[in-house]
């Protein structure tokens, strides 16, 4: 038969679509046509394709004229996971394996020149689409791939380390024709489930600074974002390094969607399997870094942080332009990458940790060294974070220096996972009470479930209207107060759950 059709995956952000590699052989002048909206990397597989064949000790069809068409057409393919199933097309179609076996398979992989599989990115992404849609059928990938889409459960992976291991399960049925034996190469991979206890550097290494703890186990267990502002080496990178050991442990869905954005950016990798990620990008970084883009789009550093942390160390010196990106990610967990034939959707439910310098010098309001700045640049280079931004993160807290006599004799702090688990059973709290974690109420929720006291309420109002905040800022306000509520075990937020909440709301000292 001179048609055969393999199946395989095309990925466009978390969506793996469908992709069926038609290959046909025909009498003509010899030649290897691709077609199907190919990148040019998918156009150089033929190359690698005609190598790998030959080199396998098979027989490449010198003689015939060769279309490749990756359907659906307007589809837009990219890398070199088309490698092996165009392979297997062409040695299906010129009978060389039993191209009706091929059914029930799908099949992802780069080829190198002598046949060796290399892994693909997005192997997880694959899995994931299938298990979503119910699609029973076997996923052939590279080992290292294979390990990643073998994370979803009930997953029917298998590895291949060459293209000899996977010819020989395809080959017809012919007594004459001797067996391939590399079995080695070709194995079912078992789908692992489980997730190793994660290591994160210990909060006990931290000594002193007992309201910037207290605001990290608030943002911990109540979800909210916070930005930390103090002198240089007061210990802000040290806290905000610590933060992901605060978290109550991820869910397997968690887990699989974390893995599935990592897997993506090319940054999975299995002993970090369960453990929430922590990104610090530079200060340098753009806004499609931080953000996503690219053609195809790719997934930027806040959704390589979904279910983690974000942490952006020397806030003001990041372009202007990267952090405005922020605020719709902050607000709705999502971010969308709209191009003019396509647009791509990637999850950016992350906890922002910010820190900042309060002036250039770095020594306002510092009882160690003298402040050198003028009002002037103090209030330019706070004003480098816009009104927006700043109104959208929930805990704004000073960390002052630390006096060498406290670091030097001051026992060890409490360690994270004592601060872990009463973080864990106030989230586990406002998940039973209302479905989700007390940052991500919105509009009647915040009314259902903070369930305000009266004398509360009243000195919210008086507060909220002294301080001339913005309804963003007082919703922001009660679902902190919520927390520590829950931190405290309390079944109503009360006047001191509110009183502290508002601490962390002050305006900057440019602006007192």
């Amino acid at each position: 038969m001179s048609l055969s059709l393999v199946q395989s995956r095309a990925l466009l952000g978390l969506d793996a679509a469908a992709v069926t590699v038609e290959v046909h052989l025909a009498n003509g002048l010899p030649s290897f046509t691709l077609v199907g909206l190919a990148d040019v990397e998918v156009k150089e597989a033929r190359e690698r394709v005609r190598s790998a064949i030959q080199n396998s000790g098979l027989e490449f069809p010198h003689n015939k004229r060769i279309t490749v068409n990756l359907a659906p057409a307007d589809l837009p393919k990219d890398s070199g996971r088309f490698d092996l199933p165009i392979a297997l097309g062409i040695l299906a179609a010129s009978g060389q394996i039993d191209g009706a076996r091929l059914a029930g398979h799908e099949f992802a992989g780069e080829l190198s020149l002598s046949g060796e599989l290399r892994p693909v990115r997005g192997a997880l992404a694959m899995s994931l689409a299938l298990h979503a849609g119910g699609v029973q059928t076997r996923l052939v990938l590279p080992p290292e791939s294979a390990t990643e889409a073998a994370l979803v459960p009930n997953a029917h992976v298998f590895e291949a380390r060459h293209l000899l291991d996977v010819v020989q399960y395809f080959l017809p049925a012919n007594p004459d024709v001797p067996a391939i034996d590399a079995s080695a190469g070709w194995s079912r991979v078992t789908a692992r489930t489980e997730m190793q206890a994660a290591h994160y550097p210990d909060m006990a290494d931290v000594k002193g600074q007992p309201g910037a703890r207290r605001a990290l186990e608030i943002a911990a267990a109540g979800g909210h974002s916070l930005l930390l502002s103090g002198p240089p080496g007061s210990g802000k990178s040290m806290l905000a390094q610590r933060f992901a050991g605060l978290l109550p442990a991820m869910t397997t869905t968690q887990a699989l969607q974390c893995a599935a954005v990592a897997s993506l950016g090319g940054r999975f990798a299995l002993e970090k399997w369960g453990q929430r990620p922590t990104c610090s990008p530079h200060h340098t970084a753009s806004a499609v870094a931080l953000v996503g883009g690219g053609s195809p789009p790719r997934p930027g550093e806040i959704s390589l942080a979904h279910h983690g942390v974000l942490f952006l160390d020397e806030l003001p010196e990041f372009p202007r332009a990267a952090l405005e990106a922020l605020r719709e990610p902050l607000e709705s967990g999502l971010i969308t990458i709209s191009r003019a034939a396509r647009r791509a959707e990637f999850p950016a439910r992350f906890q922002l940790i910010g820190a900042m310098n309060p002036c250039p010098c770095g020594y306002l309001g510092s009882t160690q060294r003298a402040c050198r700045c003028s009002p002037d640049q103090v209030s330019r280079y706070q004003g480098k974070l816009s009104g927006p931004l700043m109104d959208r993160i929930d805990l704004h807290v000073d960390v002052p220096s630390v006096l060498a006599s406290e670091l030097l004799h001051a026992a060890p702090g409490e360690a994270s996972a004592v601060i872990r688990e009463r973080c864990t059973q106030a989230r586990a709290g406002a998940v039973q009470r209302q479905g989700k974690s007390n940052h991500d109420l919105q509009g009647q929720e915040i009314d259902a479930y903070v369930l305000l006291d009266e004398a509360a309420a009243k000195f919210l109002n008086v507060a909220a209207a002294r301080l001339g905040w913005s309804g963003r800022s007082t919703h922001r306000a009660l679902k902190v107060a919520r927390t520590i509520a829950d931190l405290a075990g309390a079944q109503t937020t009360q006047v001191a759950h509110v009183a502290e909440a508002m601490q962390y709301r002050r305006a900057s000292r440019a602006n007192t």
